[in-house]
């Protein structure tokens, strides 16, 4: 199953230090391309003005610690790199736990938890811990020891461009930049090159698909930056796909109208694949959607998540980790994502070619033999229905709608009906 592979693949990527730029992004990108070697990478130099944003400088971390009177280690960057603030700048100091107490992060209502902090763009260092463990600090003096560099360098993102038989674009984006994260993190960039690999293997694509792993925020700003005029032109639907690994629900978060393609495909998927699925309106935003749907920029993007950022628990914590993951819970998500696709590459306006219902059984559609039960098998009736209302003015997606039967399951039928040319594709304005 894809679902086993993905989870190995985030088990691989759980360890590594990211950020919105450094070596961590790189050495990810590393692991990411040895499963899908397509990926094409850029480096976007610091200082780069990016619409109101400036490409910060790069960020590196070997190493840090935060010690005791007798150099007992109370945080250490080895055991968990949450420890450390994420763009922390360098320190070498002895403080006071006074003066101490201005760089500490903690989460007073998750006491036992670390929380992921980061302060990219004013410069300052800092500790994160346990609420438990900020407890049994003891008046004395701490050594607070961060290895990091923050210089000139470049923001890395990679793209995937697999053409199609148009110009026109199915859109797919995750994140790439925080660290050790299995669901917030891990699960985006696993998701994404299973589903390249599979769309690249697709014996027809109708479609040409951008795929882009860019660091959050920054990264997908910088990415439009680049790439919009072309990308205005040409998406058609985009998901953004973030906390992707987890089994407890599926969650949207819908464009700012709930009104593009990328909305209706996702509710069409999810109210067959999971009808308890959960609706977040744009004003629940927070992932990289924000860019993709800001005014002017309108791009027809939703969120797919299974449990969304903010709404769990373990979220932007050490808990977090490897366990909140499964390969189910990636098959999940990726069994939902290639039924999207699937759906949006066979979307069209169908036109019946005949007057009055057309002979079905003689072309060995239906069964030949009528009876009671034969008059109402399911697949006979789902076909009689497509060409029922094969009229040329509602697409796939609302045909699925109005029957109640699942896109996937229409597919093979209308591929039967196209080569019976009992259904051709209307022309639609």
């Amino acid at each position: 199953m894809q679902g086993e592979s993905m989870y190995a693949l985030a088990e691989e990527l759980f360890p590594i230090c990211r950020s919105i730029t450094g070596n961590g992004v790189r050495r990810t990108f590393e692991i990411l391309k040895k499963n899908c070697p397509q990926i094409r990478l850029y480096e976007i130099p610091s200082g780069t003005q990016v619409y109101d944003w400036t490409v910060p400088k790069e960020w590196n971390i070997r190493g840090g610690y935060l010690a005791d009177e007798q150099g007992n280690h109370i945080v250490d960057f080895e055991d968990s790199n949450l420890h450390i603030l994420g763009y922390s700048v360098p320190t070498d100091q002895t403080l006071s736990l006074e003066e101490l107490e201005e760089h500490l992060y903690t989460l007073p209502k998750q006491p036992e938890l670390i929380p992921y902090t980061t302060s990219y763009y004013r410069e300052r260092w800092g500790f994160c811990m346990s609420q438990k463990q900020k407890d049994k600090l003891k008046p004395g003096n701490y050594h607070a020891f961060i290895d990091t560099t923050l210089e000139d360098g470049s923001l890395t993102y990679g793209e995937v461009i697999i053409p199609g038989e148009t110009e026109e674009e199915i859109f797919l984006s995750t994140y790439i930049c925080h660290p050790s994260m299995a669901n917030n993190e891990c699960s985006g960039p696993a998701l994404m090159v299973h589903l390249a690999n599979w769309i690249e293997a697709l014996p027809r694509r109708k479609y040409t698909y951008r795929l882009i792993f860019v660091p959050e925020t920054i990264g997908a700003i910088t990415y439009l930056s680049r790439n919009l005029d072309v990308m205005k032109q040409r998406v058609i639907a985009g998901f953004n796909l973030t906390c992707v690994g987890d089994d407890r629900t599926y969650s949207m978060v819908s464009s700012r109208y709930g009104d593009t393609l990328a909305d209706r495909t996702l509710h069409n998927v999810l109210q067959h694949h999971y009808p308890d699925y959960k609706v977040y309106s744009f004003l629940k935003r927070g992932s990289d959607e924000r860019q993709y749907q800001a005014p002017g920029v309108d791009l027809p993007v939703v969120c797919f998540c299974r449990s969304k950022y903010h709404e769990y628990p373990e979220y932007h914590t050490s808990a977090d980790n490897l366990s909140m993951i499964s390969a189910e819970g990636f098959q999940g998500s990726y069994d939902v994502i290639t039924k999207c696709i699937e759906a949006l590459e066979y979307n069209e306006y169908y036109q019946v070619t005949c007057l009055c219902e057309p002979q079905l059984g003689k072309r060995g559609l239906i069964p030949t033999v009528s009876s009671k039960d034969t008059s109402l098998e399911k697949k006979a009736q789902d076909i009689k229905n497509i060409v029922g209302y094969a009229d040329g003015k509602i697409d796939l997606l609302e045909l699925s709608d109005m029957i109640k039967v699942p896109v996937n399951e229409l597919v093979p039928l209308i591929k039967k009906l196209l080569d019976v040319k009992l259904l051709r594709i209307a022309e639609h304005s």
